[in-house]
């Protein structure tokens, strides 16, 4: 299968989730600001909407939309654990994949990374970022993960919430958030993710000039 990707960005999260169910596939790098893969060509011709991450599968379909991808990669290897098959504990998986999505990656997140988005849209931003990792810092009090073991929403969550170091966000006000990503990172799945994005990263924008 083929991951295209941009470094740092939400697609990393399928990265982790590869890397965590040993599960190999080609990583195709796409600047999303100019919406060109890594060799010049066109993005836009593999997802009209310009954003990562869109796995395609072996079988040749397309499959974009970061829950969606994530939950398709550990089925491929349910022995991993990574999400579960059924039941009450699959449901709380894509519960915490869709808190990830709505209310840090797109409210909080989002706009505090935008270059074009203004000083009261940011502000905005930082008032639901309180009540938000609020609740998650509560629930991750006494645990090491989001739910018994680590799954697909660790890794998306683990993704998201790095994003802080970016967006002036201080994880250290709420302790249980940051004793969970100091885990994170040491994570090997997650450590070895990370840094090889960030090298990417820093490629990209020498690229961009």
């Amino acid at each position: 299968m083929d991951l295209y990707y941009s470094p740092l960005a939400c697609s990393m999260a399928t990265r982790i989730t590869l890397y965590e169910a040993d599960i190999p596939a080609r990583f195709i790098g796409v600047d999303t600001r100019i919406k060109k893969l890594f060799d010049g060509s066109d993005f836009l011709a593999v997802n009209p909407i310009g954003q990562v991450p869109v796995l395609r599968t072996d079988e040749g379909e397309l499959l974009t939309e970061n829950p969606a991808v994530l939950q398709y990669v550990a089925d491929r290897k349910p022995e991993s654990g990574l999400v579960p098959q059924g039941g009450m504990g699959r449901y709380r998986v894509q519960q915490w994949m869709n808190f990830t999505t709505s209310e840090l990656h797109k409210v909080v997140f989002v706009p505090l990374l935008d270059p074009t988005a203004n000083e009261e849209v940011k502000a905005y931003s930082r008032q639901k970022a309180e009540t938000r990792l609020s609740v998650l810092n509560e629930h991750l009090g006494g645990r090491e993960y989001l739910s018994d073991r680590f799954t697909i929403a660790d890794a998306y969550l683990a993704t998201v919430l790095n994003w802080a170091n970016y967006s002036n966000v201080d994880l250290g006000r709420w302790p249980g958030v940051k004793g969970y990503m100091d885990r994170m990172y040491r994570r090997p799945s997650v450590a070895r993710a990370v840094e090889e994005e960030a090298a990417q990263y820093r490629e990209m924008v020498a690229r961009r000039g």
